[in-house]
């Protein structure tokens, strides 16, 4: 039978389980588009079908070949609800009516195989000899008695949520595209520089009292073009993908097939256990590092004429006044520590965020143990390993935004004409034993103090979750590795200006930091194949 031009194949309803019923609908190809000459292209394979199921529009994370594939192998593994709504999708057709129809069947089905398997635990007997739950009208006494299935609408409308501040940052992660967040922080950062532009301080210059020409636009300044262009957006980008793979997949395999239903509810609980911490940045970013800091070091300046700290691109105008006026300054400055703030509470959110996934894998797997259930372990040390590869190269992302905040901080009370001469000014006299003759202006820069309570939140994210999952033999190695480039990475950013030549340490640790974004347990591809090879995912 054709429908929407793929083959469809209505529901036996016969009373098989979901293996059974899988096997004969992957055979009969059932979902699969028609060839171009009208006849069926053959069964699914795992690859196909997992294609298939991540091209649905409405699913954002797709699902894993591995999970397809033991959909495929003779075991006693089942599905979990969020795939069999796939699923159905696929056997309907993208048909309204024939989706609700199989979303029933395979919901059933799935019902039998738990029947099945809590049977085989009570009586010990094999898969082969287990006798199937018939499929009547009236429950048995082993049947799971089957939730009512509701009318799917294919358009995904949206579910109420429950309010607070954080659910709503949590959205802001999780729904949508992945590159929604990303590109507006990228956006906001070139709708910035574009502005400075036509200001006139994208790129000025000043003589200071000592005779140092400085260059102080805002296109030289890497803490506000390098950290919001690539830094950020890299570092939301890994959160979300994270914070999806962790909701809609590796949860769900450490959860017994009961609990999968609750589990977004379960992960709300989590959420909201954590509002006060989303408050507590929330003010602290937005009222004392946004609004406090924006009066403090640049509307006072501006009003007063006079100021204690660093010139910079927001400031210039105290001493070139024919570049910017105090007005066009006081509005811009607004704006950018405006975007500022929201960006370091996204931030600080994402890193939260972190922290609730780490916490959330690390409860899942202690009751993991405490009830024996030694089934899950692979998993736990796959997805464990997945965790904190993400966690890895998000804390090196905010570290080397760290970098670039106490770095630019330095180099305006240094004598480097620009940022680009002071480092090569220092890396020369490290290299030939040459004194550049720098010497720190006095200035005050609280720059330092901001960047530090970065590296230091970031670190702990990092340092927690090396402790809850430390304890798996599997990922002890990669996490020293890790552990001993993060460390480095602390190390380089607290020796910034403390010598001739830490700019030498820098680079060398910014290039280690760098390859360990591609691959952060520093392992050859042979050792990663088999990790995976070693585990099992349901």
């Amino acid at each position: 039978m054709e429908k929407n031009g793929k083959i469809f194949v209505p529901p036996p309803a016969d009373g098989s389980d979901f293996k059974e019923l899988f096997k004969k609908m992957a055979a009969a190809g059932a979902g699969r588009p028609l060839g171009e000459d009208g006849f069926p292209q053959g069964p699914w394979t795992p690859e196909l079908l997992a294609d298939a199921i991540s091209k649905i529009d409405a699913n954002r994370v797709g699902v894993d070949l591995r999970t397809v594939q033991l959909w495929f192998q003779e075991n006693d593994k089942g599905i979990s609800p969020a795939n069999i709504r796939w699923l159905a999708r696929i056997f309907g057709c993208d048909d309204r009516e024939a989706t609700n129809e199989w979303l029933n069947e395979l919901s059933s089905a799935q019902a039998r195989l738990t029947a099945r398997r809590r049977d085989q635990k009570k009586t010990g007997g094999s898969t082969a000899t287990a006798l199937r739950v018939p499929d009547t009208s009236a429950p048995e006494k082993n049947q799971v008695p089957l939730t009512p299935v509701v009318s799917v609408d294919l358009q995904t409308k949206p579910a109420e949520r429950p309010r607070g501040l954080a659910i709503k940052t949590e959205a802001i992660f999780s729904h949508g595209s992945h590159l929604n967040l990303p590109a507006w922080i990228f956006a906001g950062s070139s709708a910035l520089g574009f502005l400075s532009y036509i200001l006139g301080i994208h790129s000025i210059t000043y003589v200071r009292s000592d005779g140092i020409e400085k260059q102080v636009g805002f296109l030289w300044a890497p803490n506000w073009t390098f950290l919001f262009m690539v830094l950020l957006p890299l570092f939301f980008a890994v959160v979300i993908e994270l914070l999806g793979f962790w909701k809609h997949d590796g949860r769900l395999r450490l959860l017994a097939e009961a609990d999968r239903v609750r589990s977004s509810d379960a992960w709300t609980l989590h959420l909201q256990a954590n509002s006060q911490a989303y408050w507590a940045v929330f003010l602290i970013c937005i009222l004392f590092a946004g609004v406090v800091q924006w009066i403090g070091v640049q509307l006072i300046p501006l009003l007063e004429q006079a100021q204690d700290f660093a010139p910079s691109w927001g400031t210039i105008g105290i001493i070139r006044p024919d570049i910017l006026s105090t007005p066009a300054a006081i509005v811009f400055t607004a704006l950018a520590y405006l975007y500022m703030s929201t960006s370091f509470y996204l931030l600080f959110a994402g890193l939260i965020l972190l922290h609730t996934i780490i916490h959330d894998l690390w409860k899942l797997k202690r009751g993991t143990e405490l009830v024996g259930e030694q089934r899950a372990w692979p998993d736990t040390s796959e997805i464990g390993l997945r965790i904190m590869r993400g966690v890895f190269r998000c804390s090196v992302l905010v570290v080397l935004a760290a970098i670039c905040m106490k770095a630019q901080s330095a180099y305006l009370a240094s004598q480097g004409p620009d940022f680009v001469t002071w480092l090569v000014r220092d890396v020369w006299a490290a290299l030939a034993d040459y004194d550049d003759g720098d010497r720190t202006f006095d200035y005050i820069m609280p720059t330092h103090y901001s960047s530090l309570l970065v590296v230091l939140s970031t670190c702990s994210v990092f340092v927690y979750g090396a402790i809850r999952l430390g304890d798996d033999r599997r990922l002890r190695s990669p996490l020293w590795k890790m552990s001993a480039v993060i460390g480095l990475l602390f190390v380089s950013y607290m020796l910034i200006d403390a010598f001739d030549g830490f700019s030498v340490l820098l680079i060398v640790t910014a290039l280690i930091a760098t390859y360990g974004l591609f691959d952060p347990a520093f392992e050859p591809a042979w050792r990663a194949r088999e990790i995976r090879g070693d585990s099992r995912v349901s």
